[in-house]
């Protein structure tokens, strides 16, 4: 497992499902700024329908509907849609996560705290959703709403720096320092 953070603006995504696991996905999708995201959902609730707005299609894609995307996620569908759906996904060289099920799953769905751009997540590779969420509150325990407003002031700082010429060592060392001086990690 190789963990890496994805910049979605400009990813075309394919979301499908049903339940309460794609409304959680279409949410984290939304937080990651994914701006390109296609809904299918074949039987959409009400809270749904809503969160979706005119992205949602009530109906299954198509193969060719799926090899547009990048990334597809699936979840709460029936297993005859799944690996139908799954299938055509591998096909078409997709990235695909299936919820619940790490054999099809090229990438796993972390669990996340955020802190304005801040992102901590943790993931067991699928080997344990309950275990990643309960390290999850931890780390959100520890890592309040006060570091979005420490990432912008490294930020600044190694903004600067690079700006005055400072070299990528010089840059780190500041930024480090910054945070030793300030007890953010004690």
């Amino acid at each position: 497992m190789l963990p890496i953070a994805l910049g979605l603006a400009n990813w075309p995504i394919v979301l499908v499902g049903a339940g309460r696991a794609v409304g959680q996905r279409l949410a984290l999708l939304d937080e990651a700024g994914g701006s390109h995201v296609s809904v299918f959902a074949p039987d959409p609730d009400p809270a749904f329908r809503a969160a979706a707005g005119a992205r949602l299609r009530e109906r299954l894609p198509s193969s060719e509907e799926i090899g547009a995307a990048r990334l597809v996620l699936l979840a709460g569908l029936s297993k005859q849609d799944t690996i139908r759906l799954a299938e055509a996904a591998r096909g078409h060289r997709c990235l695909l996560n299936v919820e619940d099920d790490p054999a099809w799953c090229d990438f796993y769905m972390p669990s996340i705290v955020r802190r304005g751009g801040l992102v901590l997540s943790v993931s067991t590779g699928g080997a344990s959703p309950a275990l990643a969420v309960r390290i999850r509150s931890w780390l959100g325990e520890r890592f309040g709403p006060e570091w979005a407003g420490r990432l912008q002031e490294a930020a600044a700082l190694r903004q600067a720096l690079r700006e005055s010429g400072a070299p990528p060592a010089i840059v780190m060392a500041e930024v480090m320092a910054l945070c030793d001086r300030e007890g953010w990690l004690k």
